[in-house]
This record gives structure tokens, C-alpha cells and sequence, in this order.
């Protein structure tokens, strides 16, 4: 057997070292490049719906030589902030209860605006606690554990007909994380974590390569990851 050129493994290691700085450099600007062009497409979106309904001479780019991105931005933030001001007075409550009134008797319109303002005023209110708990569940079967969403106590006819106090959890996909599954299961089979929402969203996005740290510190107080060590139940 011949024996191998000796100068073969300094050009492997060249290209391997090579290599790894390429993926390094990967690693490091795409977050970066892929962020910037998502808010910048964002900020031109907005900004191209919501400029063109003032009227040039109010138009800030209109005595510029360059255009200046968020204009639109800004104007729609302030429009909102303005609306929900006028609507906590009591003309801007009458003005809502006058339209909701109105989309009341529009039988398809009301049945789709009902169901908005119920998810809306769920998921940003205050005083709720929708999709504010990460949980474990055993799912699809025991033994094996999903990460899920606790969206709040199961109430009404639900509730009834299970002896249980149970939970609403939302199973999500992977990787959209926008859909998955409505779960009601009881609350002694649901364990919550101490991880925010958003480290489970990037948990479940990245299919597991992305750990929150409260995992790691987890593990270094001797607990490994064990779904069934005791943890304080919230809510």
C-alpha cells in the first residue's frame, strides 16, 4: 500500500480551516443581513400604504433631495397612539360603541370582528396571561414531552364535562410556530417553565439547536433536564 503524500494533510488542513471560516462568517453576518432586510421591508411597506395619503406639502421627503425611511413608521405609531387616547374619552367611547353597533348587524362582519377583538384584547391585555407560560405536556404519548403554550384556566362547557381543573395549551409546529394544536389537559400534567415565551418561540423555530440559558442553569443545579423534577405550578 502506497504511503500518503506527507504534504496532503497541510493542504487539508488549509481548506478545512478554510471552510470553517467561511461557515463562521456565515454565522455571523446572515442574523445580521436577514434582520436589517426584514425591518427595512417592514418600514417600506408601511411607509408606502401610509404616505401617500397625506398630501405632498405635509410630506417631509417632498423638501428633501433623499428619502428618509419611518416617516410612515412614526405617523402610523402616532395615529394609533392618538386613537386610543380619544377612545378612552367618552365621545371616542361612544364613536366605537356607535360602530361596533353598526358591524353587529352585519351578520358575516360581525361574527369575524367578534372573534378579532376577542384575540386582541386576550393577547394585550394587561391583567391576561395568554401565551405569557411556556409548558411542558406529555404529548403524543407518555413519556415524551412537547413544548407548548399555556393560554390561560379552561372555562365553560370544557371544563364542565372534565372532573379535572384543566389548561389551554397551544401545541406549536415546527418550525411555524404560528400553527399547531389546541390542547386541554390537567393541570397536574402540565409543567411550567421559567423560560419566556420568546426563548420558547426560538426553541421551537430552531428545532432544538437553540437552548435557553434557564435550560443550562437548570442542568447545573443537578435537576438534567428531568421534565419530572418538582417546579412551582404558576396561576
Amino acid at each position: 500500500m502506497l504511503a500518503g503524500d506527507p504534504n496532503d494533510k497541510p493542504k487539508r488542513s488549509f481548506w478545512l480551516r478554510l471552510r470553517n471560516y467561511f461557515i463562521t462568517g456565515i454565522i455571523v453576518v446572515a442574523p445580521i443581513s436577514l434582520t436589517i432586510y426584514l425591518v427595512s421591508l417592514i418600514i417600506n411597506l408601511i411607509d408606502d400604504k401610509i404616505l401617500p395619503l397625506f398630501p405632498e406639502r405635509y410630506n417631509p421627503e417632498t423638501y428633501l433631495p433623499f428619502a428618509v425611511p419611518g416617516i410612515g413608521v412614526l405617523i402610523f405609531v402616532f395615529v394609533l397612539t392618538l386613537i386610543g387616547w380619544l377612545t378612552t374619552g367618552l365621545v371616542g367611547r361612544t364613536v366605537v360603541r356607535v360602530g361596533e353597533n353598526l358591524l353587529d348587524r352585519m351578520p358575516i362582519v360581525r361574527s369575524i370582528y367578534s372573534a378579532l377583538k376577542q384575540i386582541f384584547e386576550t393577547v394585550f391585555s394587561h391583567n391576561s396571561r395568554a401565551f405569557r407560560d411556556v409548558v411542558l405536556i406529555p404529548y403524543p404519548r407518555e413519556g415524551c414531552w412537547a413544548l407548548g403554550f399555556a393560554t390561560g384556566t379552561t372555562k365553560g362547557e370544557v371544563q364542565d364535562v372534565i372532573r379535572d381543573e384543566v389548561v389551554n395549551v397551544f401545541l406549536p409546529t415546527t418550525p411555524n410556530p404560528t400553527s399547531g394544536f389546541l390542547l386541554f389537559l390537567p393541570r397536574k400534567d402540565v409543567i411550567f417553565l421559567k423560560m419566556t415565551v420568546e426563548q420558547g418561540i426560538k426553541l421551537v423555530i430552531s428545532g432544538g439547536v437553540i437552548a435557553p440559558e434557564v435550560l443550562a442553569e437548570g442542568q447545573q443545579n443537578g435537576r438534567n433536564g428531568d421534565p419530572k423534577a418538582p417546579q412551582s405550578s404558576k396561576g
